[in-house]
């Protein structure tokens, strides 16, 4: 006569199936999805997020004409770089693509508010999700990013990462990268940005082509202000740097507010959070 298994046992084994299945499914999906090598010394020449913008314009019978230049990451003010990565991944040199602990936080945030809206991701995964995904929102592509993020850790160094995003990161309708985020806002090249300047464009990431410095909103301005003041906390800016930025900023921000005014960021569109 046989013996039955215990539950125990049975459920041990189930799980121990299902786990075979996952990592069998996380081992298609690396080899299934693109390889980050080349772009170690080369730029894409176009990325998703370019092609799914050209797509809506095409919806609407426009045509869009992207506005791009490379620049290298050494030309890019100190001050500047660190304001995006205070802004978008605070944690970026010391993770390995996904931060748990900002994932974590996330997760307990839609939980308590029963809705999908803080993303939590690293600068490596917003590169993988403009690089190749584009700004769909599902889980599948969340898991996508995942893995897509973890690869591009294992084949670049961090600086690499950090120049790409820089480069190929939306900055408004039609512009990517910061170099022609900075032209466009501000009429100067990213080597010549201001730290003012800098925070500006480091706090508008989440939905550039929301922001309008002519009529800048409260959530642009209330976000900009934060940005400042914690830089200075961090000890990246000095109390005269950091006045004569305040200063500078009050006046970048200075002009009327739009009719539909926001206190909050909307939703974010570049992120493919919201």
């Amino acid at each position: 006569m046989r013996r039955r298994r215990s539950p125990l046992k049975r459920g041990a084994l189930a799980a121990l199936a299902a786990a075979g299945v996952a990592l069998g499914a996380v081992v298609a999906l690396w080899l299934a999805l693109p390889d980050p090598a080349p772009l170690a010394h080369s730029a894409p020449v176009t990325t998703a997020l370019i092609e799914q913008r050209r797509a809506e314009a095409r919806a609407r019978r426009r045509t869009l004409r992207p506005e791009r230049a490379w620049i290298a990451l050494e030309r890019i003010p100190p001050r500047v770089v660190e304001a995006v990565i205070l802004s978008e991944d605070a944690r970026f040199f010391g993770h390995e693509g996904i931060d748990w602990e900002a994932t974590r936080e996330a997760v307990g945030h839609d939980l308590a508010h029963g809705q999908f809206s803080r993303g939590g991701s690293t600068i490596t995964q917003q590169l993988a999700k403009n690089l190749w995904l584009g700004t769909e929102k599902s889980l599948f592509r969340k898991l996508k990013e995942a893995v897509l993020a973890y690869k591009l850790e294992r084949t670049l160094p961090k600086k690499r990462i950090l120049a790409l995003y820089l480069n190929v990161a939306e900055w408004g309708d039609g512009v990517f990268g910061i170099e022609a985020g900075s032209l466009a806002r501000f009429g100067v090249g990213a080597e010549d940005l201001s730290v003012a300047q800098g925070v500006v464009l480091a706090s508008m990431l989440p939905a550039p082509r929301r922001v309008d410095l002519a009529r800048p909103s409260t959530w642009i301005k209330h976000r900009s202000r934060r940005l400042l003041d914690r830089m200075a906390q961090a000890g990246r800016l000095s109390p005269e740097e950091h006045e004569h930025a305040a200063a500078e900023l009050e006046r970048i921000l200075a002009g009327p507010r739009p009719e539909e005014d926001e206190e909050e960021p909307p939703e974010e569109d570049a992120r493919g959070e919201g």
